[in-house]
């Protein structure tokens, strides 16, 4: 009888989530339910050998051999909302191929040199959308990048350290793995920990160059994994700070920065300290490297002699507040450098925070505009370029740890469209959607924005969506739910679209796929 209730339980939390628990307790107030449910020997003994089963198979099978496990609530949250897009290609002014990185779209995970976080190829459409997951137990795949044989190359976190994954892109499954050196102790959390373990760029030689935890730059060939180069920072890093991100200049120079705001080249001379914190990624044009601080817009460059030098530097209005949404008191977005000669990023200002555009040349604000509502805005993921000076911001305030969106619940969330016009910024659209926590991407051959979201449930389900949104109106064309439950949230992992128009995202358990049929 316990058992068949047991199962009973199962199939009604699948379906209906939370509630099948308390409609289980108020079963158990019954005495006779308790008597009939009083368990036999042979019955705990039976669990006990499932259970072992069960984890013996899940501890055996390597990595995304199964598929990541359902939350519950299947029944009570929609699969899909909408219908199908019609492709509305949109313009963006040429993004140039930098010579020393990967082809656009698939070197980071901001997808270029510039970070404007677009794709020139298709993503979903929402035809008939196929959903596949891989599991990776506790494990996520925050930046992903494609060789030219268009295998997935992943920078993955555990709970130890970072590991660097060969996927193969349709079942997800690692092909190769290189475990690198583990994460260091530390104060932070776990989700708010960027040392050496966040960010990699993949380079024009197909080679995956990142940074370690242990302050060393590593270049790595694929598909073998194998470490072919290195530079040791440790002379120019001191213990207690860490590399964040890594990039090349226009003439191939390796370019790091550090969380407390160092940043030089790994072959040239003691590096810049600009003070503050770093927790973003940079992005770079033909004149320079630009890093966002707690404090400061900052662009820098090698000198004639090789010296990291300033060429600008420009503060922002920060309120020095740490928000909930952001893992800094400072900006939350990696720099984004526009067709139109802009460089865009987001404040922290209170009572509501700017998006900002600068000239790049000589780091003028050119001007800025309020998003979302009083005390409830802030963001930690890059903007996206959906024009030559326009861009899309989602609003992470409100989420600070994974816990943030379970049992239903969601962050205030949104999405706006800002564009700068004749020295003038406008909000052009607002979305209610919720993305917590995405770095949302776009198609121009789609002209849709990408973004990973959740919502509301009264039925305390914590359902996950890839939503498109259309860049030019702010309206919602489609939502396909790729799960159900915690090991579903995304995390600040990237929405990454494949050479094939598949949608991947990288979640707390694993990795999933959206593609049409």
């Amino acid at each position: 009888m316990l058992l068949a209730a047991l199962l009973v339980l199962l199939a009604g939390w699948l379906a209906v989530g939370p509630w099948s628990l308390l409609l289980f307790v108020v079963a158990l107030a019954v005495p006779v339910v308790r008597r009939r449910l009083r368990p036999r020997r042979w019955t705990v003994l039976a669990l006990v050998v499932l259970g072992a089963a069960a984890v013996v198979t899940v501890a055996v099978l390597p990595d995304g051999r199964l598929p990541i496990p359902p939350g519950g609530g299947l029944l009570v949250t929609p699969a899909y909302v909408g219908h199908a897009a019609t492709p509305r290609p949109l313009e963006l002014g040429t993004v140039p191929q930098h010579p020393h990185l990967a082809p656009n779209g698939g070197s980071s995970m901001h997808d270029d040199a510039w970070a404007t976080d677009s794709y020139v190829g298709a993503g979903p459409l929402g035809v008939d959308p196929e959903v596949s997951s891989a599991w990776y137990g506790l494990e996520e795949c925050a930046t992903l990048a494609f060789d030219r044989d268009d295998r997935l190359v992943a920078l993955c976190g555990n709970r130890s350290g970072p590991v660097l994954h060969l996927l193969d892109p349709d079942t997800m499954r690692p092909l190769t793995t290189l475990d690198l050196p583990d994460r260091e102790p530390s104060d932070r959390r776990p989700w708010e920990d960027l040392c050496g373990g966040a960010y990699f760029y993949l380079d024009a030689d197909d080679r995956a160059v990142v940074a370690t935890t242990d302050r060393r730059v590593l270049t790595v060939e694929t598909p073998s994994l194998r470490v072919v180069d290195e530079a040791d920072l440790g002379d120019r890093v001191p213990d207690d700070d860490c590399l964040v991100a890594v990039l090349p200049d226009w003439a191939g120079h390796t370019w790091y920065v550090t969380q407390d705001g160092r940043a030089g080249a790994t072959e040239g001379a003691a590096p810049l300290e600009l003070g503050g914190e770093v927790a973003n990624s940079v992005a770079v044009d033909e004149t320079g490297l630009y890093l966002v601080t707690t404090a400061e817009l900052v662009k820098v460059a090698l000198d004639d002699t090789g010296a990291p030098q300033v060429l600008w530097r420009t503060a922002y209005e920060n309120a020095g507040e740490h928000k909930p949404g952001q893992l800094s008191a400072g900006s939350g977005t990696t720099p984004t450098v526009l067709p139109g000669g802009l460089v865009a990023i987001t404040d922290n200002a209170e009572p509501r925070m700017h998006v900002q555009f600068y000239d790049g040349a000589d780091g003028r604000l050119v001007c800025q505009a309020p998003v979302f509502g009083a005390d409830r805005s802030a963001t930690d993921n890059s903007l996206v370029a959906v024009g030559d000076a326009s861009v899309v911001v989602e609003n992470n305030h409100g989420y600070t740890a994974p816990w943030s969106t379970v049992v239903g619940r969601a962050p205030a969330g949104g999405l706006a469209r800002v564009d700068a016009d004749g020295g003038e910024c406008s909000v052009a659209w607002t979305s209610d959607e919720v993305a917590p926590t995405s770095v949302a991407k776009v198609s121009l051959a789609t002209g849709l924005v990408y973004a990973y979201t959740t919502r509301s449930s009264w039925w305390g389900v914590s359902a996950w969506y890839l939503t498109a949104i259309d860049a030019r109106t702010g309206a919602t064309a489609f939502s396909v739910r790729t799960g159900t439950g915690t090991l579903f949230n995304n995390h600040y992992a990237a929405v990454t679209l494949g050479p094939d128009g598949s949608a991947y995202v990288a979640t707390l358990g694993g990795m999933v796929r959206i593609r049409d049929r």
